[in-house]
């Protein structure tokens, strides 16, 4: 027989003990000569089977048995070396056993990694937790900030109280505006204001008291009671007002005023 692989673990144990017959031992010390990774197993398997006679219990050698051993040896290496010199008969190969403790680091290793595994899920959970409660917190803060603020326009001894009635005969519809120029603060509520058409909205304006543009102040729609109010809106800081209007735009407002003049009010 020929091996083209590796020896198996069963064939390198019967190699060692002599139990294989003459060709098949023949087979195996040809590879033997070409093959590391078997000798270092026939090495191993000898070590082994060293062990264990060692851990047998000893008895004395019958008579004459020393001089059949040593002819039987003498006899078998005659017959080996005549069966190198023959034709090598072909032979399933077949792969060395693995054993247990090859499989041993590698299952360590997937341990690892399924704890590691478990560990960033667990970290990131914990860090979504965090920035969602982060998120809140900044939430609450900007609410605070803001409402500190309109509280701040509508107490400030110095804001602008105006109050804006309709521009015709009809006094139903009313607005107020509070202003504090220096911070650019504004607050206006409107009441009874009617329906605007549909793609159409009210817009709030101050008109600054140096004569420049009309500064659009918001959009707003009323609701259905006609109230409507606008707070704070992005304004310049320390434009004085001459006056404030409302007027009705197209929904994504104008940047000047569109008569007629729905609302208006001098400043105080």
């Amino acid at each position: 027989m020929t091996y083209h692989d590796h020896i198996s673990q069963e064939d390198l144990e019967l190699h060692a003990m002599q139990a294989l017959s003459p060709e098949q031992s023949a087979a195996i010390r040809a590879h033997l000569e070409e093959c590391v990774l078997c000798r270092a197993g026939l090495d191993e398997v000898t070590s082994n089977l060293a062990l264990v006679a060692m851990s047998v219990e000893q008895h004395p050698v019958p008579d004459g048995a020393r001089e059949k051993f040593i002819e039987s040896i003498s006899l078998r290496a005659a017959s080996q070396e005549q069966e190198t010199r023959r034709t090598v008969v072909s032979m399933p190969a077949r792969r060395p056993a693995f054993r247990l403790v090859y499989w041993i680091p590698w299952a360590l290793v997937a341990a690892l990694v399924i704890v590691a595994v478990t560990l960033a899920v667990k970290i990131g959970t914990l860090n979504e937790e965090l920035q969602r409660r982060s998120d809140l917190v900044a939430s609450v803060a900007a609410e605070n900030s803001h409402a500190q603020e309109a509280l701040a326009v509508l107490t400030a001894p110095s804001a602008q109280r105006v109050l804006l009635t309709a521009s015709k005969t009809r006094p139903q519809p009313t607005g107020r505006a509070v202003y504090l120029a220096e911070r650019g603060g504004l607050i206006f509520q409107a009441n009874n204001l009617s329906p605007v058409p549909q793609g159409k909205t009210y817009e709030l304006w101050v008109i600054p008291a140096n004569g420049a543009a009309p500064i659009p102040a918001g959009l707003f729609q009323p609701d259905a009671a006609g109230s409507a109010s606008v707070v704070l809106p992005p304004l310049p800081k320390g434009v004085p007002a001459k006056a404030f209007g409302v007027t009705i735009e197209r929904a994504e407002g104008s940047a000047t005023p569109t008569a007629p003049i729905i609302l208006s009010g001098a400043g105080e």
